[in-house]
């Protein structure tokens, strides 16, 4: 008799035979094209298979052949052969088995008994997985390109459960849980541009009203973001009474990855694109981080276009400028460290980062904060970021800002001083300055700052009248 089958694609890739967990291979490629075509509801020709996995100059038709060997001695028992294979295509023929992502999409048909709300509750905590976790070959776009738009079919799966969820609720203590989950995650909307370089760049729109744009950061990721613990309130309110536009900069989340160029000149470029693309009027303007100094550029160079300008965490100077020997030694050591561990199962390398990043933050902050790093860009280009943020410098450009601006500032921030921030504040003319009661770099919800970040922005928008 065959052993039960079952292939779970909702977070890590898992194969399990008789309620058992089956090893899979060690190549990525290969567990890659086992989450393919479990997902496939037909046979794949070999061409494509190729085209989508391996390059040239290699020999991509012997790599396939190579990976459905060891596909096989995954899949296949003494009884059933679930990989069918011929010289133009291949498929998996799992028919005694399941597949967790298509099993779903089957029970929430039309046509499909009603699966009850215990059953509903555990797809959406399933459908909170990403698609695949640690499969994303940047350096394959095809195979790129194909996962983002899976994730995209879950996350948009997962709304339609929620949504089933909320209709559901009936006052009881779950429902407005269930109903905050619902909020978080349905009214977001992914959309794509190109800048003129050909780079692709992700952007994402939330809410009803005026838009207000929040410019790219250390790290971004459109889809994590939204439903992180770490973002998720602050955009939901900023979200409130807005259009939320946010958007993914070249190099790491939704945009491509694979980029000529990481420099501040191409950071600024890309907040042009998705604001040409979406048609935006005036608008303000909210920066963190790095994120600051690039809103400041483009209201130098756009002021009629920006209404008024947030910038949180912020700084005028990378590291480079004017830094000890010692501050440029050490910032040169984590790029090495970056460089080595980034990608690696061990969290200690990006744990770097997430410390000084929230210092506060909870076990559970800092865990999510370590993986979502990890997943949001490769070690290269987290290398090009940091080697990029060290030549920001618009120190000469804080003069000739002329939107009324807002400059908020953690008093114990460990990763940009106060004293940076200051100086942000004393180079625009007529900035305000508010320091938060906080050493975070990230103000999370669960902090006594942050009621007082988010009522200094809505305050200071309100006399803005924007």
């Amino acid at each position: 008799m065959a052993a039960s089958l079952r292939i779970s694609v909702l977070g890590e890739l898992e194969v399990l035979r008789d309620g058992q967990s089956v090893p899979l291979p060690p190549s990525r490629k290969t567990r890659a094209l086992l989450g393919f075509l479990a997902l496939a509801t037909r046979p794949q020709r070999r061409e494509q298979l190729c085209e989508m996995l391996w390059d040239l100059p290699d020999d991509p038709r012997a790599a396939l052949r190579w990976s459905l060997s060891k596909i096989r001695r995954v899949l296949d028992d003494a009884v059933m052969n679930r990989v069918v294979a011929d010289r133009d295509r291949a498929s998996l023929q799992i028919d005694d088995g399941e597949v967790d992502l298509r099993a779903m999409r089957s029970a929430l048909q039309p046509a499909s008994p009603d699966p009850g709300l215990p059953a509903l509750q555990a797809m959406a905590d399933a459908l909170g997985r990403p698609l695949l976790d640690g499969l994303d070959l940047p350096s394959n776009d095809l195979w790129q390109v194909w996962l983002a738009a899976e994730r995209e079919k879950a996350a948009r799966l997962r709304r339609a459960v929620l949504d089933r969820i909320a209709q559901r609720a009936d006052g009881s203590a779950a429902a407005p849980s269930m109903r905050n989950m619902t909020a978080a995650a349905q009214r977001q909307a992914i959309g794509f541009c190109t800048a003129a370089c050909g780079t692709r760049i992700a952007y994402a729109t939330v809410g009803a009203g005026p838009p207000i744009v929040k410019t790219a950061n250390w790290l971004n990721h459109l889809d994590l973001d939204w439903q992180s613990p770490i973002w998720s309130r602050t955009f939901q309110a900023l979200a409130a009474q807005r259009t939320l536009i946010r958007y993914d900069e070249r190099g790491n989340g939704l945009s491509d990855w694979d980029v000529p160029e990481i420099s501040f000149e191409a950071f600024v470029r890309d907040l042009e694109t998705v604001a040409d693309t979406l048609g935006l009027g005036r608008f303000p303007l909210l920066g963190m981080s790095q994120g600051c100094a690039v809103s400041v550029e483009y209201a130098v160079r756009h002021p009629e276009r920006v209404s008024a300008l947030i910038l949180i965490g912020g700084y005028a100077a990378g590291w480079r400028i004017g830094a000890s020997a010692e501050e440029r030694e050490r910032r040169e050591a984590t790029m090495t460290l970056t460089r080595l561990g980034w990608g690696t199962g061990n969290a200690a390398y990006r744990h770097i980062f997430s410390q000084t990043f929230m210092p506060d933050g909870t076990a559970e902050d800092l865990a999510w904060f370590d993986e979502f790093q990890r997943r949001t860009t490769s070690a290269e280009n987290a290398v090009r970021f940091q080697d990029a943020f060290g030549d920001i410098d618009v120190r000469d450009r804080l003069a000739l800002v002329r939107a009324p601006t807002l400059v908020l500032h953690a008093r114990g921030d460990q990763r940009i001083s106060l004293a940076q921030g200051r100086e942000l504040a004393i180079g625009i003319p007529g900035a305000r300055f508010a320091a938060l009661d906080s050493r975070s770099h990230i103000i999370l919800d669960h902090e006594p700052a942050w009621p007082v970040l988010m009522d200094e922005i809505e305050r200071f928008l309100a006399e803005q009248g924007v």
